[in-house]
């Protein structure tokens, strides 16, 4: 099923791996095809829609934010891909006087999100519109940056409520608004950890740069190396769990957002790993769609994918 068209907001959470991007062999047969076809899906919806604007609540993978300076939330005025995963890198369309008045319009609501008038975004946010859009500057885009990778993070109510006033400002402009949540579900990449990781590692954490290609080129092979570990049932990755995220998507299916307000960072990092916390920008990207209309949200994939390190979802709606 096709969204309908002139409909006011369409929602689309969907998770994201790099490893998608690579090629990698999988474990089940067609099950990465099967993945792919539904974002296809997506994608013609997407454009038969003919948004206004793309809102895309993403994390960062220390490619943009840093320890040196790292917001809960960060609204762009312009905004540029990051080469990270060999991804086309290039500005996003950003209207920079609607995101100036998004940003005025949250801080009115007692919300001291960030602003960036040069904001880096990673695959987190590139992939979403690379794979939606067809390209990074097809639709306008306003960026919103959720931390999820840096300890400490927003909470999950917070991350609801901040969703919420964002689709209230979104309400009154008048416009065919898509809204994408990009991240999750549970899935435990091998990125560092600030408290764990020796002092050079840490400063990479710490201090803001832009990694050579031949950095980048170090890192992402490790992360292929650890899936291939995963699938091979090595560590250092923590398998995706199945029974996570089948109980997040039926919270998240449901009527009550509010419910994951009880979600605390000690079960994901224990149950679902640590790349499971960018569950909340589809928290924050429905908690938005929600003040929009009456959405009515829908599973339109899941699936466990150990080479991609990940379980992969797609949940989509309209209103």
């Amino acid at each position: 099923m096709l969204w309908e068209e002139f409909m006011p907001v369409q929602l689309i959470c969907c998770s994201h791996s790099p490893l998608m991007t690579t090629g990698i062999e999988e474990t089940e047969q067609g099950v990465q095809g099967q993945f792919f076809r539904e974002l296809d899906t997506c994608a013609a919806a997407l454009h038969k829609f003919d948004p206004d604007l793309v809102v895309v609540f993403g994390p960062d993978h220390f490619n943009g934010f840093f320890y040196e300076l790292m917001p809960a939330f960060c609204i762009g005025t312009a905004a540029e891909g990051s080469k990270d995963w060999h991804l086309e890198s290039g500005p996003l369309r950003v209207p920079r006087e609607l995101a100036l008045s998004c940003v005025r319009y949250l801080q009115a609501r007692d919300f001291d999100l960030a602003i960036s008038h040069q904001m880096r975004v990673d695959h987190g946010i590139t992939i979403p519109l690379l794979k939606l859009t067809g390209a990074l500057a097809r639709y306008d885009v306003l960026p919103v940056f959720v931390n999820c990778a840096a300890d400490p993070r927003p909470s999950f109510r917070r991350v609801r409520a901040f969703g919420e006033a964002i689709g209230e400002f979104l309400a009154d402009q008048d416009m065919r608004i898509t809204i994408v949540g990009s991240g999750g579900l549970s899935h435990d990449p091998p990125t560092p950890r600030l408290d764990m990781s020796p002092p050079d590692v840490a400063r990479r954490l710490i201090v803001r740069h832009t990694p050579t290609q031949d950095e980048l080129d170090a890192r992402e092979n490790r992360v292929i190396k650890a899936a291939r570990d995963l699938v091979a049932g090595k560590g250092p990755c923590l398998p995706p769990s199945e029974q996570w995220d089948r109980d997040f998507l039926q919270i998240f299916l449901g009527s009550r957002l509010e419910d994951f307000d009880r979600m605390t960072d000690a079960e994901i990092d224990r149950v679902a790993g640590f790349g499971a916390h960018e569950v909340r920008t589809w928290v924050a990207a429905a908690a938005a769609a929600r003040k929009m209309g009456d959405v009515r949200a829908e599973l339109r994939y899941y699936h466990l994918v150990p080479e991609w390190i990940t379980g992969m979802g797609i949940v989509v709606g309209q209103g």
